[in-house]
C-alpha cells in the first residue's frame, strides 16, 4: 500500500467512497419523499402558485417526465411515480450492497 506522510491512501479512498455513497443514499431518500408528496398532491389539486408546490414539481418533474413518456397511464391513474419509486428502491439496494463491498 502506498503511503503519503504516514496516511494510507487506500482506506482513505474507501472511506471517501463510502461517505459519498451514504450521501447519495440520503439524497435518494429525500427524493423518494418528494415523489410521494407529488403523488399525494395530484389527488388534492393544490394551488400551483404555492412555493412548496412549485419546489416539489421543480425537483421531481425532470425525472418523472421520461417515465411518463415510457409508461402510459392506466385509465385516469398515472403509475409512473410507483415505477420510479421501485427503480429508486433497487438503486438504493445496489448502493447499500456496494458499501458492503468496499
Amino acid at each position: 500500500m502506498s503511503t503519503t506522510g504516514g496516511v494510507q491512501l487506500i482506506p482513505a479512498v474507501k472511506g471517501a467512497a463510502a461517505g459519498s455513497i451514504k450521501v447519495l443514499l440520503d439524497l435518494l431518500g429525500i427524493f423518494t419523499w418528494l415523489i410521494i408528496i407529488r403523488a399525494l398532491m395530484s389527488w388534492v389539486s393544490p394551488d400551483p402558485r404555492n412555493p412548496v408546490v412549485q419546489f416539489v414539481i421543480a425537483m421531481t418533474e425532470p425525472v418523472m417526465e421520461p417515465f411518463r413518456k415510457i409508461i402510459p397511464p392506466l385509465g385516469f391513474m398515472d403509475i409512473s411515480p410507483i415505477i420510479l419509486l421501485i427503480v429508486i428502491y433497487f438503486a438504493r439496494m445496489m448502493l447499500v450492497s456496494l458499501i458492503g463491498l468496499l
